[in-house]
């Protein structure tokens, strides 16, 4: 059933009920946990690759994950996730031992230690994958959803992309490809206000991003990134509206990268007073502070709920640490080649993507 359909009670607020704003708290502090944790083991030599921290951006993830149609049989929407939106990630199905067998690059992760971090596939879930160069994954959800309207299938995709990405080629290929097919997608625009050590300032005249939606005809709003109701209802709305066959569109979600672009970044380039400012707005204490002042939650239920997400990554990053790394023999199994390839699910008398 959608995330957004009450089962247990009078809904709240943004026609949620009490333990759904409780299973959003959880999200929240679930992806922050997870992200510490990964910190540590990069920082203790588990992690060979770099790491991508969402602090204060967790909100935004989640929100919008929170919108869509989650399932595990192929039937449901689908998103195309950063390398910070692990919080997105482990609400489609995504699981933290999988985050870290990945990260760590042990034999046993979706990948088979062959690739890092969120990179891998897995379409019963709806998680396509990343591709490394920004901007080029707009065009492949324009081309996944296309699908979707060319089937009839009541599906949404989610493509999650930063400030830096709005200024390739690709973005705009794959978006108005998207615009001009109606295609039922919805870009999630991170505004951190950051491309590497770059300031958005610096790579656009733009105050919103929403003003480039405009120019491909676009459904666009712009919401608080750090409040993840409003992120959800903005993506709910955007979601609704793609379903119901009226066209692709965007939601910027607007918010700050408290963290370098990777952790070897120390953000010298940052001014610290900056930062101070965003840590006061910080997603999880801002929800946390709501589900209380309004009596939706209490201390105990939250501390609750945070000390469960914890021991929840806690005892997946601890099993990933003592998995196996893979074996040089299995360096080309499932690669294209002639050398111990399966056929690729494309290639398939049936074509199934589930094989992927």
């Amino acid at each position: 059933m959608p995330a957004t359909n009450p089962t247990d009670g009078t809904a709240l607020v943004a026609g949620l009920a009490e333990s759904q704003l409780h299973e959003l708290y959880y999200a929240l502090v679930r992806a922050r946990a997870a992200e510490e944790r990964l910190e540590v083991l990069h920082k203790q030599g588990h992690v060979g690759g770099g790491v991508y921290r969402s602090l204060g951006q967790e909100a935004g993830a989640v929100g919008a994950a929170y919108a869509l149609n989650r399932r595990s049989d192929g039937s449901g929407d689908i998103i195309a996730q950063t390398v910070r939106a692990c919080g997105a990630l482990f609400l489609m199905g995504g699981k933290p031992l999988d985050f870290f067998r990945q990260y760590l690059a042990r034999a046993t992760g979706p990948t088979g230690g062959k690739e890092a971090n969120v990179h891998w596939v897995d379409y019963r879930r709806g998680l396509v994958g990343p591709v490394s160069p920004l901007g080029t994954m707009v065009g492949v959800m324009a081309g996944i959803t296309l699908s979707f309207r060319l089937k009839q299938e009541p599906r949404v995709g989610l493509v999650f992309c930063g400030d830096g990405a709005t200024s390739t080629g690709a973005w705009h290929e794959g978006l108005n490809l998207a615009a001009v097919q109606r295609c039922p997608m919805v870009l999630m625009l991170e505004a951190n206000q950051w491309a590497f050590s770059t300031p958005t300032r610096k790579t656009t005249r733009l105050e919103s991003f929403t003003r480039k939606a405009a120019g491909y005809g676009l459904h666009a709003e712009s919401v608080d990134g750090t409040d993840v109701l409003d992120v959800y209802e903005g993506t709910k709305r955007a979601v609704d509206r793609a379903r119901a066959g009226q066209g692709a569109g965007m939601v910027e979600m607007r918010y700050y990268r408290r963290k370098g672009h990777a952790q070897h970044d120390n953000q010298e380039y940052v001014d610290p007073a900056e930062l101070k400012v965003w840590e006061e707005r910080d997603p999880i204490t801002r929800f946390g502070a709501r589900l209380l002042s309004e009596g939706w939650a209490t201390q105990e239920s939250l501390a609750a709920l945070k000390a469960r997400a914890e021991d929840e990554v806690r005892l997946a990053a601890e099993q990933a640490v003592g998995e196996p790394a893979p074996e040089g023999v299995h360096a080309l199994d499932a690669v294209y080649t002639d050398r111990g390839a399966k056929t690729p699910w494309t290639r398939l008398e049936q074509p199934d993507p589930t094989q992927a």
